[in-house]
């Protein structure tokens, strides 16, 4: 009986994961989608790029989304949430230009990879399908770290600023998600 239970609270817990990842992805989406709007006045060199993470996140949620629709669970509380706010975020720091959005993507991608790493630990060998969706996205996502880590120069101004503001938002928001 109480393997039973810890099963459930597992698939529980699954759910939950598969659903703020899937929230989580629909934001990332919408941050690009501002960010790639703005570039186009402020880093035009930086739109094929975005476009690229653009089309990887979409990606992303599509995986999570037919997970989701496997488990038979709706969408994430905190999906319009993310995507409201992803846009916002994507607008104003596309505004600012390369190394904002750079600063940014950078943030959130070092947030989201340390809970990425924490899932996959408290979810192996409990719920291999929820394991197999989020595998399939860590490699992109470690790419669109690392990209912009070369391009975030240290010492200026932005990444200062911005990554301490934007990782305790990405966080927040994970933990919000995770709740509602």
């Amino acid at each position: 009986m109480e393997l039973i239970a810890q099963s459930a609270a597992t698939n529980e817990l699954g759910d939950r994961i598969i659903k703020v990842n899937h929230a989580g992805e629909h934001g990332a989406i919408n941050i690009y989608n501002g960010q790639i709007f703005m570039a186009r006045l402020t880093a035009r060199s930086m739109v094929s790029q975005l476009t690229a993470f653009r089309s990887h996140e979409q990606r992303h949620r599509a995986i999570f989304g037919a997970e989701l629709q496997r488990r038979g669970r709706p969408h994430c509380r905190s999906y319009w949430l993310c995507g409201f706010g992803g846009l916002v975020l994507g607008l104003i720091t596309g505004l600012f230009g390369a190394r904002t959005i750079a600063a940014t993507t950078l943030a959130v991608e070092s947030v989201v990879l340390r809970h990425l790493e924490q899932q996959l630990v408290v979810l192996q060998g409990n719920d291999p399908d929820a394991v197999s969706a989020i595998s399939a996205i860590v490699s992109e996502e470690q790419q669109h770290h690392d990209h912009s880590a070369s391009r975030v120069q240290e010492g200026t101004f932005w990444p200062k600023v911005l990554v301490p503001i934007v990782s305790a938002s990405t966080e927040a928001v994970i933990w919000l998600g995770m709740r509602l």
